[in-house]
């Protein structure tokens, strides 16, 4: 029985992840009523926690967007990558990298890859370069950020078995950040330069090559309300981080039951949403941010998307793997227990299905933890949900693509022979290996 249950849960995520946006939810929950009510196995349950706190960093990013701060950081990177073209790129998935582990999404990414197409080329850079590492920078700086949906999903399943924030940063951060320098040289040298490549020189003289648009230019009164709601956002950050570090400043309270007081502490998933949505408020007030604008953002429409899809899939996951505990378990506990890196094996594979750092992180932690492998352990594995690149048709791959109009960054011929196999293979396995030997050092 249990292989027709899997062979449901795959069809759910792989027709899912076909119709694409918040199918992947939807899709799930066909899977979900065919388990519960047919199949009569246990409902399990979606992780409410990591669902409240997605949606409270999500609104708070959606204010900031709605204020102007999203363009304001994007206008920061741009001005940072055109100082120095010759560098591009190096200086251009160092800059993605921190733009999106500041603003928890890779979505910003779009206004800045046709500034890295631009700056490469007239910087004689071949563009492909630049652009395929910048693309992976992204999903890097999405397993960095401490507000990313997956980083806060990771997050909910962590915190109960001791894993505070500082800690798992302390692992990310320096490993996805040396993971994408090393990607950047492995491409640095790659293909022929643009005097030497045919196709480019074929556009240039057909003259199909245009200038670049023009960027955002905030001013006045925008130009303050954007300032002010990036700083107050990048406060909210700075404050979780804090309250990571020393436990002590999260809030005690009385609980009273049966006749009996007793201290409790405000939990750290709580306490995170609590900050971000006063943060959310805060920008609202006093930077004049629109909700109408906020609920109508990118950022809050990809969110949206995101939780729905982390309800249904994490929920149908849930619901198969309480019904079949004992014989998932017992079938490959002894293979982890002596090989746990395979288990980096399954989020990747499972994240080229998905294309989501969160649902694979919500379908494949609870089975870690199940399985009792280290929690650090798990950690250093978590870049490898970045698996996104392997087929190129997520969006910000095909956004690279089109923007480059030197025709040098491609999807191939044969599919897996796409400009960001090279770098995306490169950057993860050598985020994890750096990754694992840092857990080694914390344990």
């Amino acid at each position: 029985m249990i292989w027709i249950e899997l062979l449901i849960l795959l069809t759910c995520i792989v027709i899912g992840a076909r119709l694409g946006g918040i199918a992947l939810g939807t899709v799930a929950g066909i899977g979900l009523f065919v388990f519960v009510f047919l199949f009569g196995l246990p409902p399990g349950g979606p992780p409410q926690s990591v669902l409240g706190m997605i949606i409270a960093v999500i609104t708070a990013l959606a204010t900031m967007q709605a204020a102007g701060g999203l363009d304001y950081l994007v206008s920061i990177a741009e001005k940072v990558m055109r100082k120095r073209p010759q560098y591009i790129t190096f200086v251009a998935p160092v800059v993605t990298y921190l733009l999106v582990m500041a603003s928890g999404t890779t979505h910003v990414i779009y206004a800045v890859l046709p500034v890295i197409a631009e700056v490469s080329r007239t910087g004689k850079v071949r563009p492909e370069r630049p652009l395929s590492i910048s693309v992976i920078a992204g999903f890097q700086g999405v397993v960095a950020s401490p507000i990313s949906a997956a980083t806060v999903a990771m997050l909910g399943f962590i915190l109960a078995e001791g894993v505070s924030l500082p800690r798992m940063l302390a692992i990310t951060v320096p490993s996805t950040l040396l993971g994408v320098v090393i990607g950047s040289l492995a491409v640095a040298w790659r293909g022929k330069s643009l005097e030497e490549d045919a196709e480019y020189q074929r556009r240039l003289a057909s003259g199909q090559l245009k200038a670049a648009a023009a960027s955002t230019v905030l001013e006045g009164k925008d130009l303050f309300r954007a300032r002010g709601s990036m700083l107050f956002f990048l406060l909210g950050i700075t404050f979780v981080v804090l309250i990571g570090i020393f436990p002590t400043l999260l809030p005690e309270y009385q609980v009273v039951g049966k006749g009996v007081s007793e201290t409790d502490q405000v939990s750290m998933g709580m306490a995170i949403m609590i900050v971000m949505i006063a943060i959310a408020g805060l920008i609202m007030i006093l930077f004049k941010a629109s909700p109408e604008a906020a609920l109508k953002g990118t950022i809050m429409r990809s969110g949206i998307t995101a939780i729905i899809c982390i309800l249904g899939i994490s929920w149908l996951g849930s619901s198969f793997f309480e019904g079949n505990r004992n014989t998932i378990v017992g079938g490959i506990s002894h293979l982890l227990e002596a090989y746990p890196w395979t288990f980096a094996i399954g989020m990747f594979v499972l994240s080229t299905m998905l294309f989501s750092q969160a649902a694979t992180v919500a379908i494949l932690l609870p089975v870690g933890v199940a399985l009792k492998l280290s929690p650090l352990m798990l950690v250093a594995l978590y870049p490898a949900a970045n698996g996104i690149f392997f087929l190129p048709t997520y969006g910000t791959l095909l956004a690279a693509v089109s923007f480059d109009q030197t025709g040098t960054t491609k999807i191939g011929r044969y599919l897996l022979n796409h400009s960001f196999m090279l770098p995306g293979l490169v950057t993860v396995v050598s985020t994890i290996v750096i990754a694992l030997l840092l857990s080694r050092l914390m344990s």
